[in-house]
């Protein structure tokens, strides 16, 4: 049997078991997890997400880049088709130690720096090896962006792949403090 036939198996188990038709289009808590797409750091595990608590996205080390601001904004669109005109209320950044992305930084640098929408000179300046510094490199980055509204809730967790922790760098607060 392939994987492919364990992953049948295991949906019918799953259907039989655990679908509930009842969840709706938006997470319950109005979270958007954004998350690297290594598979040690599923963020449906590592925080204990219940079905339907939290909508995911992965992407190479979990980083702002245009195809995920793209996303965002169709995102925005879909929570307002659905009913719910303010969207996500949490936007939750979950980068992680031992990140594939430092090889791709070491190997394909230009790679890398067209996947994260910057010029080659200025990669270094997003800290791609060190997932602290980048993952409050990438909240400052949604701070200045004013497509997204102001009172969006963001954070910044990174993941330790060798103790199974999550550590706080940004805690979670309003993307802009709004003008008086």
């Amino acid at each position: 049997m392939d994987f492919n036939d364990v992953m049948l198996e295991r949906n019918a188990e799953f259907a039989n078991t655990a679908f509930s038709p009842e969840l709706r289009m938006m997470p319950s808590t109005g979270t958007l997890i954004v998350g690297c797409v290594d598979p040690r750091v599923d963020p449906a595990y590592v925080l204990g997400l219940k079905q339907g608590e939290a909508a995911v996205i992965r992407n190479v080390g979990g980083r702002i880049n245009k195809s995920l601001l793209e996303t965002l904004a169709v995102l925005a669109v879909v929570a307002k088709a659905a009913g719910r005109p303010d969207g996500a209320r949490h936007l939750v950044l979950l980068q992680h130690t031992d990140c594939g992305i430092i090889g791709c930084h070491r190997h394909a640098p230009a790679l890398l720096a067209k996947h994260l929408d910057v010029e080659l000179n200025a990669l270094d300046d997003l800290a791609v090896t060190d997932p602290y510094e980048a993952v409050a490199h990438d909240v400052a980055a949604l701070r200045a962006n004013t497509e997204l509204p102001d009172s969006l809730i963001v954070s910044g967790l990174v993941y330790d792949v060798k103790t199974g922790r999550i550590r706080t760098v940004v805690p979670a607060a309003p993307l802009r403090v709004p003008a008086i």
